[in-house]
């Protein structure tokens, strides 16, 4: 039988770790979740903008991301706010960690996505950006757009 392709569907993206970091890798981890969470993200509900991951005896945390209860939920509702495990092969979690030992970088959230009817989230290896690199980057980003509109209104 012919498995179907599995649809791809972002819940949510962390535009301010563009704007914050430079990402040098990116890498997907599978995320553990509890039953009220994964209903809260397919109604669209979840925070990653003061999101980053730890790692913590061996494994990788994901930490600050805000995912709210569920509406519908009853008592056995999730804490918003509590450390989630992000599932990742072993040499890609040391590899990872021991680039962020040594360069003084950081590992940041981009996004969360279901991916099939699992739930995926994307992390990005990151170093800050100075002030001025933000400025460079937000000078070259609005050259890009005047030249585009430039070339659409020569057509």
């Amino acid at each position: 039988m012919a498995q179907k392709p599995q649809e791809f569907r972002s819940v949510t993206r962390n535009k301010k770790a563009y704007h914050s970091f430079e990402v040098l890798e990116e890498i997907e981890c599978g995320l553990v979740l509890v039953g009220t969470e994964v209903k809260s993200l397919r109604a669209g509900h979840c925070s990653i903008a003061e999101a980053y991951a730890r790692v913590i005896d061996g494994e990788l945390w994901l930490m600050g991301t805000t995912i709210p209860e569920y509406r519908q939920g009853n008592i056995n509702n999730h804490p918003p706010a509590r450390q989630r495990k992000l599932l990742l092969h072993r040499r890609e979690l040391e590899r990872f960690s021991k680039k962020v030992r040594e360069r003084g970088m950081t590992m940041v959230p981009l996004e969360i996505y279901f991916q099939g009817s699992r739930v995926k989230c994307k992390i990005g290896l990151c170093r800050g950006k100075k002030m001025y690199d933000k400025r460079q980057a937000q000078r070259e980003k609005d050259d890009r757009r005047s030249l585009d509109r430039a070339m659409k209104r020569g057509r």
